[in-house]
């Protein structure tokens, strides 16, 4: 009773919000959905149903900002009658700081996880802590885009050095990067021939590298503190302690394509020439200019934004319009050409508004319809939502929602203190992040669970303390219960999976803290069985 009229009171004092500021979202929206319907030929009856409230806040909430809702939300949300509830807490959740320091860690994952140089990790924290700000300010995505492209400094003081750093400065995997990143092109298969299976030759290739070769990476010493230095210089015959393939020191000002039949010798001199478009820069142009103009082609280039909206749409709905998600382009075929070109052109019109593109896909059919497996064909059709499996950071916060615990500063949360854990220091995040973590770009199917993982799920001294100590979750709602079995059972669904139990989950559970004789330890077991389920571990 006591929740039902927290729930009530909850759902009356919501904010008002005009739906005026949402038209143009929800617009988009229902365009989107008749122009699914329409090139993928779903008939009314076909598609999935919307999912439940419960469903589907456990599911924004994991999308948007990263963590489970509690059950009083739950409750609320469920309890909610207003029409309109779900585009309020979309709302709600997009002006949440954890918002912005959910997707900064997605797309530091999507950066740090193909670096070449180990010491990048340095960069994880300042990178983290600025697409957290720049995010939560709502930043068009063009702007953060460029100052990736033109970044240099101290690699701990601008995390927008990130890409360079991961890619040590290199001139070809910088290149590389950049395009697969920011315009969802992997444009690097031409580096040494052309394209097999795209158009691109590899004099394209490198002349998108000739944007790049005047930057490079140095460390920075001091008596006090290791780190190290993006720069760049115009001289015309700078060094760069960077080593080339043949192990040999580079000492260009200019890109200089290899010949392949003679490696030893300097190659062709490249000019800088952007691959979509031909536009070019002459030789001599200064770094700062290189880059600048760079990002403007870039960031108006119809494939920057089209990147972007494949990349979230994949994330939340379960698949993209093209897959794998960073392997598009004009030679590339589109589950949905129409429907991504129209959602591209409105997100570019919308300023790079990443807020308004989130919103916009929260509130179509397709998000919110009922989760299913993937097609066996391998070809989703946008019939219902996908589960994914949690990132290594949205487990970590579920597990300290759902078990009611701070987060610990110190200890080990399973992997090994390498440099393999983002900023090098063995925190429990950063531990469970090199157990649990997986490149986003990689498609969901060939994330799978690991005996490590499971190992450390039931070994973890903080996870086993939250469940059994004298102060854990389980002692607490024993507590709070009394020997009301139902109530403990149906607050452990609630805290756990964001639902309440089937009819055979609640009776199979009250069967077993009946048989266990002491009854704390039945009501440990269960809580374990819930947070080690799969469904724990997935958004559906």
């Amino acid at each position: 009773m006591n929740r039902l009229l927290f729930g009530l009171m909850f759902a009356m004092i919501q904010p008002a919000v005009s739906a005026v500021a949402d038209q143009p979202a929800a617009q988009v929206a229902k365009r989107i959905d008749k122009l699914l319907t329409s090139e993928l030929a779903v008939s009314p009856g076909e598609p999935a149903p919307r999912t439940s409230d419960a469903t589907y806040l456990r599911r924004v909430y994991l999308d948007l900002t990263g963590d489970i809702p509690t059950p009083e939300e739950i409750t609320a949300f469920v309890l909610d009658p207003a029409l309109d509830k779900r585009d309020r807490i979309v709302r709600t959740l997009l002006d949440k700081p954890q918002y912005g320091q959910n997707w900064a860690r997605y797309w530091r994952d999507v950066i740090l996880y193909r670096r070449i140089e180990e010491r990048a990790v340095l960069v994880s924290n300042p990178l983290v802590t600025k697409l957290t700000k720049d995010l939560n300010d709502n930043k068009p995505w063009s702007e953060i885009a460029s100052e990736f492209i033109t970044a240099e400094g101290d690699v701990q003081n601008n995390g927008a050095t990130a890409v360079i750093m991961a890619q040590e400065g290199r001139t070809e995997e910088t290149t590389a990067e950049m395009a697969r990143i920011f315009l969802g092109i992997q444009i690097q298969c031409a580096q040494c021939h052309d394209h097999p299976w795209d158009s691109w030759k590899r004099e394209q290739f490198h002349e998108l590298a000739a944007f790049f070769p005047r930057l490079g990476v140095r460390p920075v010493l001091t008596p006090t503190r290791r780190s190290f230095m993006v720069y760049s210089s115009d001289q015309p015959e700078r060094r760069r302690m960077m080593m080339a393939a043949a192990d040999k020191p580079r000492a260009e000002a200019e890109h200089y394509m290899p010949d392949l039949e003679k490696p030893d010798e300097r190659g062709t001199r490249t000019q800088p020439k952007f691959f979509l478009t031909g536009a070019t820069l002459p030789f001599g142009t200064s770094d700062a200019e290189r880059r600048g103009q760079l990002a403007e082609w870039f960031t108006e280039n119809e494939w920057f934004a089209t990147a972007v909206v494949n990349r979230l749409w994949a994330e939340l709905v379960g698949a993209g319009f093209y897959n794998p998600i960073d392997d598009i382009g004009p030679d590339r075929e589109s589950i949905a050409p129409e429907t991504i070109k129209m959602l591209s052109n409105q997100f570019a019109r919308n300023g790079y508004d990443l807020k308004w593109l989130l919103r916009t896909i929260c509130a179509t059919e397709a998000y919110q319809r009922q989760a299913r497996p993937r097609s066996e064909t391998g070809k989703p059709n946008f019939a219902a939502n996908v589960a994914q499996p949690l990132r290594g950071d949205q487990l970590f916060n579920a597990l300290l929602t759902a078990l009611d615990f701070d987060e610990p500063v110190r200890g080990a949360i399973g992997g090994r203190g390498e440099f393999k854990a983002y900023g090098g220091q063995a925190t429990p995040r950063v531990l469970f992040n090199a157990t649990f973590g997986f490149d986003p770009s990689n498609d969901r199917e060939g994330v799978s669970a690991s005996i490590p993982q499971s190992l450390a799920l039931m070994n973890t001294a903080q996870i086993n303390q939250a469940i059994s100590s004298s102060q854990s979750l389980p002692k607490r709602l024993l507590e709070r219960f009394g020997d009301d079995d139902d109530a403990i059972i149906e607050e452990l669904y609630l805290r756990c999976l964001s639902r309440e139990p089937t009819t055979e989950e609640r009776t199979a559970a009250l069967d077993y803290l009946a048989y266990v004789p002491v009854r704390k330890e039945a009501v440990e077991d269960l809580t374990w069985a819930l947070v080690n389920c799969s469904e724990f571990s997935h958004r559906r």
